[in-house]
């Protein structure tokens, strides 16, 4: 199982001038991350929510406790599939992870989900339980691009997610040719700052005041609202 990591998690919409004035600045101080083969790679996320739609609702209300389940991999390659569960608890974000393989990807996408039981990981056993007492299922597909900086001091990365793109009308993940939407206007991208001990000045101050909107709402959320809007529902709340 991979090891729980408590975090404090900022998320900004910014944009490209700006992004690119960010990153200037973070290449004096900050390294690529060592996993982003050409400085990025892509990220593609499976989210799930159960029949009441409580992973949407508690982050719209703001809810101070909250969870929610993904499957995510990672260049629409299956060398690297892991199942992640993401809580919140005050100000704090604790993501715990487990590696899943192609065919247990494939069984629980239809619902051959008794396997996960008898799984040794924690996250695995919860999901099970989750999608047997509140039926989790897939809810929304999230694609994007990212360029990962990494700096010691505070344990901080900061990221850059360009193209956030929704789907919904196939849970292949590994097919990249399945309708995906873009999120955002043309320009716009997602920063995000995420530090365990403490966020330094040097990277604290590579952000001018008004140069970005500090986000509330997650890109499940947002994605979930852009398919909606794709499809023409209405969301109940």
């Amino acid at each position: 199982m991979l090891r729980d990591v408590y975090r404090h998690e900022l998320k900004y919409l910014i944009s490209e001038r700006e992004a690119a004035l960010v990153r200037q600045r973070l290449g004096e101080c900050a390294d690529i991350d060592r996993h982003a083969a050409g400085g990025s790679y892509l990220i593609r996320s499976l989210y799930f929510d159960d029949i009441w739609e409580s992973a949407y609702t508690t982050k719209q209300a703001g809810t101070s406790s909250r969870e929610k389940y993904r499957i995510r991999i990672y260049n629409y390659s299956d060398e690297y599939i892991k199942l992640e569960r993401k809580a919140k608890q005050g100000s704090y974000i604790l993501k715990t992870s487990a590696r899943i393989d192609r065919e247990e990807l494939r069984r629980i996408l239809d619902g051959d989900l008794a396997f996960l039981e008898k799984r040794e990981e924690e996250v695995l056993k919860s999901f099970y339980l989750a999608s047997v007492s509140e039926g989790l299922r897939p809810s929304v597909m999230v694609d994007y691009d990212r360029t990962p900086f990494v700096y010691g001091p505070g344990t901080v990365r900061v990221t850059f997610d360009e193209h956030v793109r929704s789907g919904f009308f196939s849970f292949d993940l590994f097919d990249s040719s399945i309708p995906v939407y873009e999120t955002f206007e043309t320009g716009k991208l997602i920063m995000e700052v995420k530090y365990t001990e403490y966020l330094p000045d040097n990277v604290k101050d590579l952000i001018e005041p008004g140069a970005a909107v500090q986000l509330a709402a997650s890109k499940f959320v947002l994605c979930s609202d852009r398919m909606r809007d794709i499809r023409g529902l209405e969301r109940i709340v």
